[in-house]
Order: C-alpha cells, then structure tokens, then sequence
C-alpha cells in the first residue's frame, strides 16, 4: 500500500508499481466559479500609451491615493481608450481604499450611489470644474451568494438598506458593496477591454483578461458567461452597443449571439439609468452609427422613450428623418472636433417633431399659439421624459429652444434686440438654422437672423427697416386684393392666432415653413396689449417660463 501510494506520488508508470483503481482515482477539481483571471504586467514598451493624453488630475488623485499607502490605478474605458490612441472622455479610478478612507483624502469629495458606493473627487468650480470617479475594488459574488429580492430598488427600499449585495429575481444586480481584491474587482467587470488597470507612475497596464489582446483584435468579448453577465446588469446590452459603434469594434461570438434574447430584461431597469446610457450612447460623436447599431439588433424600439419619438415608422416623413439625421451628424461633427455638446439641444432636435404636432394639434382645437405650444412641451415631457430630467436644467433648456421658434417670425426692434441677448440664443438659432436646411423653415429667416446676429448697429437697422418696408408693401398689396375682393371674416389669420398670439403674418403659426422675408402677408395693426413685465412676447420679454 506504501509503495503504490509512494509510486502515485513520485509518477511512476505502470511498470514500475501497480496503477491505482479507477475509482481511486480522485475526480477533477470542479471549474472556477468564475474567470479570476491572472495578473499580467504588460510594459510602456508593449501596450505604447501616450502620457500626453492623461488628465492631470486624475494623475493626482492617483499619486494622492499611493502616496497614503493605497493601491490606486486608473481604470475602465479611460485605459481602453489610451490603447487605441483617444484622449479619453472621462477618468475613472480605482483603489483599495474604502469610500470613507478616499473621502478622507480630499477636500473636495462626496460618497455618492446606493447601488454601488464611489467617491466624486471634483477639481475646479463651474463650468471648468471635472468629476473624478473613484471606486474600491470589489469582490465578485455570484447571485447565489447574493440577497434574493423579489421586487426592484423602488419596492424593496427597505429590505436594500442594510444589504451590501442583492439581487433582484432576474439576477439583475441591486447591490454591490462588497470590498475585494483587485483580481477579483477585474472579474466583476462587463467587458475584457474595460477591466484593464494603468498605474501612471511606473506606466505599467495590468491586464487579468487578455484585454490588450482584445484591444488589437478590435473584439468586444465579455468576461465569464454572456447570459449570466447581461442578467447581472441588462445595461450592459446598451453598453455593448455603444462601445462597439464607438470603437468600431466587433462582438465575439458568445458575446453578440444572447442580446435580442435577453433586451426584454432592460425593461426592469430604472428610466434614470436608460436616459443616461442614452445621452452618453448620442454623445459618444458617434450617434449616427449607435443609432444603426440599435437598430441592427432591433433594440431602437420600446427601449428609449425618446428614441420611439423619433423612429415611430407610422407618422415619420423623409423630412423629419433628414432633421434627426443632419441633427447627428451635427453632434458628431462637433465632438470630432473637440468642442462642447449640450445635451438638451440634441434632445430637442430628437423631440420637436413630437411637439410640433401637438403644437398644431392645439392650435387647430383653438388654444392661442404660444400657450398651444406650452401645452405641447408639457405633453411631450410627461410622454418621453417623465421625471427625469424634463423638470430640470435639461428641460429648460429644451423649452426655452422651442419657445424661441414662433419669436424668431416676430422681426420687430425690440423683440429682435431682446432675442439676441437671450443666453440660449445662439442653441436656438441652430436649431432655426436646421430647420430651415430641411425646408421646414424659410432659409431666408434664418440668413436675416444670423445677419443679424452679427451685424453691426447700422446694418441691424438697416435689416429691420427692409423688413418694414417689405411688410408695408405686402399690406398695400392685400388692401388692393380686398377691395377688388373682400375676404371672409377672419380669414387673414392663421388658424389659432390672435392679436396677442404674435405676428403670425411674419411666418408660419405652427412654428414652420413661412412667408418670412420671401412671401410676407400683409401686416395687421393691432391693439398690443402691454404685459406685466414689458416686452414683446412674454413676462419681462422671455418666451415663456423657462421651467415646468
């Protein structure tokens, strides 16, 4: 028995002592619950990132975190997007130090998130002022190890507060605070080339899933299984999409093949979550192919509110199409070339068919053309918006460009003089300008108010005078038409507009396509009545209210 045992442990073959029984024989180690990975150093030599391209306060929150004697490295879609030679967007960090120990560090820092537990790290004051993203690294715990709950984060609030890792019924995970060690922080993490860590001080990229190798194989792979990693967190879907229009990259098969399977899963996720992975998907200057990547698996529908605006196949037209289209092209254009995207106007572009006809719908029931248009913004919020951000700064920036539509037809002194000075003037006029490079608005409304814009005092009163002169033409022109033969009671205004409504002779009442400066209609005296504030087209001159 001593020798067989002493053969087995030396290796001896079976000539050299009796082979075990076959049943002796111990059974292979079960696999590993997941993909720990092995660590793997990989040099500046190797992966060739440029140090130029890091953000230097995220460099100094990195060095403030080792220098306190804490591992800290940044990580995520910063290093993934340094291998392919991007500055990155954001920087996000990731450490060993417990949220607390971070707060600690900084003057300037807020444990944020219920879900999962960070430090905003901010530099800078308005609008110069970044957000740095510190994380712990966290452990990674199957669903079986987790707090089952049958409900969401809204109906199980106070089941979750006290837990540090739950999920709900689909797997979809609710909460994960659990602190680990850094293999494990990389197996927890959705994609193999965002589980990659830089340190920025000895340059060195430490790489647990073959994320490099992914990288210059421009393939999305998940780490682990795709089925369970999509229940964890169904955004992935979205992120998966995004990331491979962003980067160009393709899916690895087992990574693309359950996405249609699993899209129903996003409907349980929270609307705050889905709007915001839609900005960042729009955002990314790559909007119009994560728009065809959407599309491609069949998750532009149902998905995004938003989105079902703009792609509803019933009430589209080639013109509505060509607006959202050049609408994208535009914010691509504009990230490309490094300048600021705001995110309200693109949603404006993506809505304003929505409200343009409830706008007409309003009017045609009778309502006045700018609480018409009040109303339509109102319905729009509630339908495609909901609580989110439509009672916010982003919605009153959205309301305050679709107010500004109806008083760029009202070419008078002071309400031209007014509009200009309005700090969202410039988004508005863009917004203009795009209608008109569909024929949704007279291209030369536009040219006079970007003239303008720019001229100087002479040539400001020199566009207005034309535009007298050509109303009082257009009127001598209507009273010969009148006498020769007389017109309908009423039938010189425009379907919802009245004598306080605005100058609909000037352009279309719906906010449309207009006679402006090409074909003016006659130009009615009448009775204005003086509002509370002064001003033309509302309370002090705004459009109207900037807020809900």
């Amino acid at each position: 028995m001593i020798k067989k045992f002493i053969s087995r442990l030396l290796g001896k073959g079976a000539g050299e002592g009796a082979a075990a029984p076959a049943a002796a024989v111990p059974a292979a180690p079960p696999p590993p619950r997941i993909p720990i990975g092995r660590r793997v150093e990989v040099p500046v030599a190797e992966h060739g990132i440029d140090p130029d391209l890091l953000d230097e306060r995220a460099v100094r929150v990195v060095r403030t975190l080792q220098q306190a004697g804490h591992q800290a490295y940044i990580v995520g879609g910063a290093v993934r997007d340094l291998l392919v030679g991007r500055r990155p967007k954001d920087f996000d960090v990731a450490t060993d130090a417990t949220p607390e120990q971070v707060k600690a560090l900084f003057r300037r820092a807020f444990i944020i998130g219920r879900r999962f537990r960070i430090v905003h790290v901010i530099h800078g004051r308005g609008r110069d002022h970044e957000v740095i993203e510190v994380s712990t690294f966290r452990a990674y715990m199957d669903s079986s190890e987790a707090m089952q709950v049958e409900g969401n984060e809204k109906t199980h609030k106070a089941a979750l507060a006290g837990s540090a890792h739950a999920v709900d019924a689909s797997g979809r995970v609710l909460r994960d605070n659990v602190w680990g060690p850094q293999i494990e922080d990389a197996a927890r993490r959705d994609f193999t080339v965002n589980a990659m860590y830089y340190d920025p001080s000895t340059q060195i990229v430490v790489d647990y899933h073959g994320g490099l190798a992914d990288v210059k194989a421009r393939l999305l792979r998940l780490i682990g299984d795709p089925s369970v990693r999509y229940r964890e967190d169904p955004v992935r879907i979205v992120r998966a999409v995004r990331f491979a229009a962003k980067l160009g990259f393709g899916f690895e098969e087992k990574t693309g093949a359950p996405i249609k399977e699993l899209a129903p899963l996003l409907a349980n996720v929270p609307i705050s979550r889905l709007f915001d992975e839609m900005i960042k998907l729009l955002q990314t200057g790559h909007a119009l192919a994560s728009i065809e990547a959407l599309k491609a698996h069949d998750l532009h529908r149902s998905i995004f509110p938003v989105l079902d605006a703009v792609y509803d196949e019933v009430r589209s037209t080639p013109q509505q199409q060509e607006f959202i289209r050049m609408a994208l092209a535009d914010t691509d254009r504009r990230v490309a070339e490094g300048r600021p995207v705001a995110p309200s106007f693109l949603l404006a572009c993506l809505l304003w068919h929505d409200v343009l006809a409830g706008w007409r719908r309003n009017q045609a029931a009778g309502e006045h053309l700018v609480p018409a248009l009040q109303q339509a913004v109102d319905a729009v919020f509630d339908a495609r918006i909901g609580d989110i951000s439509g009672r916010g700064k982003l919605g009153a920036e959205m309301r305050e460009v679709w107010m500004m539509q109806p008083r760029f037809e009202r070419r008078q002194t002071n309400t031209a003089y007014a509009l200009i000075e309005q700090a969202r003037f410039r988004a508005g006029f863009d917004f203009l300008r795009l209608r008109a490079d569909v024929g949704e608005a007279p291209v030369e409304l536009a040219e006079w108010w970007e003239d303008f814009s720019l001229g100087t005092d002479e040539e400001r009163e020199a566009l207005l005078a034309a535009v007298r002169e050509s109303h009082r033409g257009g009127a001598r022109k209507s009273g010969a038409a009148r006498a020769a033969k007389p017109a309908a009671p009423g039938a010189d205004l425009p379907a919802g507009a009245d004598e306080d409504a605005g100058t609909a002779a000037e352009g279309g009442s719906d906010g449309s396509a207009g006679g402006a400066a090409t074909a003016p209609a006659r130009k009615r005296r009448r009775r204005r009545r003086k509002p509370a504030g002064g001003g033309d087209g509302g309370p002090s001159g705004e459009a109207a209210p900037a807020a809900a």
